[in-house]
C-alpha cells in the first residue's frame, strides 16, 4: 500500500458541495492499494499511521504520535498514488489496485483506524472529492509498504 501522510492543523473532503470528513489537529492521509496488498498490508498501515512521530514534544521534536496528540485522521482514498510516468507524459496508473480491490483495502484501512482510534473520519471511495488542508510545518511523508 501507498499512504501519503500529511501533518495537518485542519483538513476535510468534501462531496458535491457537503462536507463527508473534517479533522483539527493530525493526520491527512491518501491511500492507494496495489494489486497485491491484502488485509494484513491495510492493518500494518493502520499500525504505522497511530505509531508515526511526527507531532513535536515539549522540546519541540518530532517524538509524539497521534495518538499522544489526541489528533484526528482523515482517511482519503487516492489510486493516482500509484501513478507510472516514466512512458511519456500521460500518467499510467496500472499499479493501482483493481477498483474492487481498492474499495475493499480503503474501507478495510478506515475500518481498523476507526477500531483504534477515537477521531477517524474519511472520503468517498471513487467519489469527486475536493480536499482542504492546512499543513502544518509543512511535513509530508510518503509511506511506500511493500505487499
Amino acid at each position: 500500500m501507498i499512504a501519503l501522510v500529511q501533518r495537518v492543523s485542519q483538513a476535510r473532503v468534501d462531496v458535491a458541495g457537503v462536507t463527508l470528513g473534517a479533522i483539527t489537529q493530525g493526520l491527512l492521509v491518501f491511500v492507494c492499494a496495489e494489486p497485491a496488498d491484502t488485509d494484513a498490508s491495510a492493518d500494518k498501515l493502520v499500525a504505522k499511521l497511530l505509531k508515526l512521530r511526527i507531532f513535536a514534544d515539549a522540546a519541540g521534536k518530532m517524538n509524539r504520535s497521534v495518538v499522544d496528540v489526541h489528533g484526528g485522521l482523515l482517511i482519503v482514498s487516492q489510486f493516482t498514488l500509484a501513478a507510472d510516468t516514466s512512458g511519456g507524459n500521460r500518467p499510467s496508473f496500472t499499479g493501482a489496485a483493481t477498483p474492487e480491490l481498492g474499495q475493499r483495502l480503503y474501507e478495510r484501512v478506515v475500518a481498523t483506524a476507526r477500531s483504534q482510534h477515537e477521531n477517524v473520519a474519511s472520503g468517498e471511495f471513487g467519489a469527486d472529492m475536493q480536499v482542504h488542508l492546512v499543513n502544518d510545518g509543512p511535513v509530508t511523508i510518503l509511506i511506500n509498504l511493500l505487499a
